[in-house]
């Protein structure tokens, strides 16, 4: 490996870039643009680092000298700003409550590049605790190393049943999502009944790239993530419910209510004790992983040879960054406080909160790199972070300013804390990212500190364009729930939520029982696991997946649990096989065709809507064809998900030479 010292660095490959960094800019402003509109309509967002890398190959491939490090540059720049993105889960709450009108350009742009680079720097010691010396799937992060690995081997005769498995599992995928755009199949079933005066419902996503990020995470994960399901939906929805399925009520309505309203809140106190107790258990790597850190940059300065893979950001920037971002903060929330009648205690106030952000950032870091790391950031419920940094704040400000009183005094303690609560949730958002392009890095044998400004980069660029983007939306739909919306306001689901729950603490109307439920509920889970990991190595119930199965939406926790026991067959399938490995890594490069299928259809389809400005620009028939896309869908859904996994079996067999699969499957 080539020599870190001075002068020795120009035999490595090319890495950070002008050229990466521009093509990574250019990605980033379509692809968080989608990401901005599609969060605010569904509530959803996708992640960029997959397609990004598709298209950085695609493009790059015909220039000389680029290479795989390269492209990982330009995926690490555009996964960052798309996943910035998510910053729309809380800003749009100050609309929503009527404190601003639009989005002030500078003081968006700098929420967002303050609470992003303090999201990198948080996560620059956490590297080696969470990624290098860490046992986390990281599915997507994994996924987007392999399309890199398989892409820059392309022309290799051994690498064409590998290059063929992901090209063919990315159409079919894709494929799939068209076909349900049109409506000529359907890609997501619902129900819902009365069970005495309550409800109980049930919803499953046709989605293959969800089967992809099963497959990629795991047996163990995949049934926390069901029980959690099992808990939430067929236990809280009917006990919740019951004594409201009145005559005339919606029962489907009923069961959407009882789970946003009452059980998400349940699961985001599971969330909130599973998140610590899995902080608690990993703060002695993160000392290490600092330690190490700082070994190592000592090493560089004295003009050692060190691996590329172990060159971090040096702690003293990362320190110096984290303590000189503190002055902008302050000097944020100052002026927020300018606009309101708390400044008999601003800097009190101030200093609290300022003080607040640099403690549950750290905290709110590691628990989103950690949820990143096993299910993947698409995945992560980072919502409920956000859920959880309001209630603390909100606390704080009651223990500061006291709760109720006059509605503007109550407006502007709700304002102040999604002021401040966006600054962290900022952290959050990088944080569910990084970690996951920092694992994408070790496998193709990237800088990490390149890496790591590659990500401050992304998130300027992503910053750039949120604030514009925004405020477009804002003066074109508006958002539900906020004053003088007109009949297509954008129902931004997230901010809506968060806002009504600091609502809810200041004007002393939430129900801290749900919370405490989700809680208790979360210390029994964390013994369970405890007791199988001391009695069974091979067995585990991780307590974050269960609360994440409990406040995710059915429809998405169903299917990755069922691509976890499809993963897990398969598996154990290649195990019996003469290559168990290759058989194996087919089977993840057909996973990860399925997600990288999906993530570059949800890009074309945003461009659509947006270019349309349809709500279902690609419907060829009407709702009177739902029942037949129904039953269409899971005929196509499942005979795609055999068809895919024989195919990779048969793949397997041919690149050996063998005619066909053992018969003992």
């Amino acid at each position: 490996m080539a020599s870190a010292t001075p002068g020795k660095t120009a035999s490595t490959p090319r890495e950070l870039t002008i050229r990466g960094i521009i093509l990574g800019g250019v990605i980033t402003l379509v692809f968080t643009a989608a990401n901005v509109y599609l969060g605010l309509k569904v509530g959803l967002t996708f992640a960029t680092s997959i397609p990004a890398a598709v298209i950085s190959m695609a493009i790059l491939r015909r220039v000389r000298g680029s290479s795989i490090q390269e492209n990982n540059i330009v995926q690490t720049i555009a996964s960052a700003a798309g996943t910035l993105a998510a910053i729309i889960f809380v800003l749009p709450g100050l609309i929503i409550v009527g404190w601003w009108q639009n989005f002030p350009y500078w003081t968006t742009l700098a929420i967002c590049i303050i609470g992003g680079a303090l999201g990198v720097m948080y996560t620059v010691p956490l590297r080696r605790a969470l990624v290098t010396k860490s046992d986390l799937p990281y599915p997507e992060g994994v996924a987007a190393a392999e399309v890199l690995k398989v892409g820059s081997r392309a022309g290799a005769e051994s690498d064409k049943a590998s290059l063929r498995t992901i090209i063919l599992g990315s159409v079919v995928s894709a494929g799939f999502g068209i076909l349900a755009k049109l409506k000529v199949v359907s890609d997501g079933l619902s129900t819902a009944t009365r069970i005495g005066s309550g409800a109980i419902g049930g919803s499953l996503s046709l989605s293959l790239s969800l089967i992809g990020i099963g497959h990629l995470v795991g047996l163990a994960v995949g049934i926390a993530m069901f029980v959690g399901l099992v808990i939430g939906w067929g236990v809280l929805v009917p006990v919740m419910s019951w004594g409201k399925a009145g005559a005339g009520t919606s029962i489907s309505d009923l069961v959407d209510t009882t789970f946003t309203h009452d059980v998400r809140f349940v699961g985001a106190g599971t969330m909130a004790v599973a998140a610590i107790w899995a902080l608690v258990k990993i703060v002695g790597p993160i000392i290490g992983g600092i330690k190490d850190a700082a070994v190592s940059a000592r090493a560089r300065r004295a003009g050692q040879s060190v691996d590329l893979q172990e060159q971090d950001l040096p702690m003293s920037m990362v320190g110096g960054w984290i303590v000189v971002s503190l002055v902008p903060i302050a000097a944020l929330l100052w002026m927020f406080l300018g606009q309101t009648h708390l400044q008999d205690a601003r800097a009190g106030t101030i200093i609290a909160t300022v003080l607040f952000t640099v403690v549950i950032g750290a905290v709110v870091a590691a628990i989103c790199g950690y949820m990143a790391g096993l299910i993947g950031s698409s995945n992560s419920p980072i919502s409920g972070v956000g859920i959880l940094v309001t209630l603390l704040l909100s606390l704080l400000m009651v223990i500061l300013h006291g709760a109720g009183g006059d509605p503007q005094r109550i407006k502007e303690l709700v304002a102040y804390t999604l002021f401040a609560t966006a600054i962290i949730f900022a952290i959050a958002t990088i944080s569910n990212d990084n970690l996951q392009d920092l694992k994408t890095g070790q496998l193709v044998g990237a800088t990490p500190w390149k890496q790591q400004v590659s990500l401050v980069i992304g998130v300027v660029f992503g910053a750039l364009v949120i604030a514009p983007v925004l405020d477009l939306l804002n003066k074109a739909f508006g958002f539900i729930g906020a004053p003088g919306v007109g009949a297509n306001a954008l129902p931004a689901p997230q901010a809506g939520l968060i806002s009504a729950l600091a609502q809810g603490v200041f004007g002393g109307k939430l129900d801290w029982g749900k919370v405490g439920l989700g809680i208790a509920i979360g210390v029994v889970i964390i013994i369970i696991d405890e007791v199988l990991r001391r009695t069974n190595t091979n067995r585990s119930l991780p307590p974050l997946a269960v609360g994440m199965g409990i406040y995710l939406p059915m429809d998405l926790t169903a299917m990755i649990a069922v691509g976890a026991v499809l993963g897990t067959i398969h598996s154990r399938w290649a195990d019996r096989q003469s290559d168990p490995e290759r058989a194996k890594r087919l089977g993840v490069l057909m996973a990860t065709g399925l997600i990288v299928g999906d993530s570059l259809w949800g890009v074309a389809y945003a461009a659509i809507v947006v270019a349309s400005g349809k709500d279902e620009p690609m419907a060829v028939v009407g709702e009177g064809f739902m029942g037949w896309a129904n039953a269409l869908g899971v005929i196509v859904f499942v005979a795609v998900l055999v068809w895919m996994y024989n195919t990779v079996r048969r793949r397997s067999h041919d690149a050996l030479g063998l005619s066909s699969p053992d018969s003992d499957h």
